[in-house]
């Protein structure tokens, strides 16, 4: 992928870590930037290699806020976007989400046998923790 469309993708899904810093900091997503969706690396049904291969969408749906996954067999998860510290839950509510950060500059967002790569930062003194 060229580093404009990197670029673009970083900035399209921008999602600032807050609270505490250090490797468990929870997402931060009232900090998601841009209204761009954009195709992430994931790994799925318990695939061992992430490829680019997820498209995002972004939905407004009054108040409520969530994030699309969108899989390339038709298949997709829903994330709500909450502010309460956790970042980003499952929308359906079936099944837990887990925030990772990766050294990247990334974090990994986990359900099931689903895993997400999405661009992130860590913003300072965010979250006070």
């Amino acid at each position: 992928m060229p580093t404009s469309d990197r670029l673009m993708l970083a900035a399209g899904l921008l999602l600032a870590l807050a609270g505490c810093s250090g490797p468990s900091a929870p997402a931060d997503p009232g900090a998601l930037a841009g209204d761009e969706d954009a195709r992430v690396s994931c790994a799925l049904a318990g695939e061992t290699e992430f490829t680019e291969q997820c498209d995002v969408e972004r939905v407004q749906k009054g108040e409520r806020r969530e994030l699309v996954m969108r899989h390339p067999d038709g298949g997709f998860r829903r994330f709500e976007i909450v502010t309460d510290g956790r970042g980003l839950v499952a929308a359906d509510g079936s099944e837990e989400a887990v925030v990772t950060p990766l050294a990247d500059g990334r974090i990994q967002l986990s359900v099931g046998s689903d895993r997400y790569r999405i661009p992130a930062t860590i913003r300072p003194g965010a979250g006070g923790g």
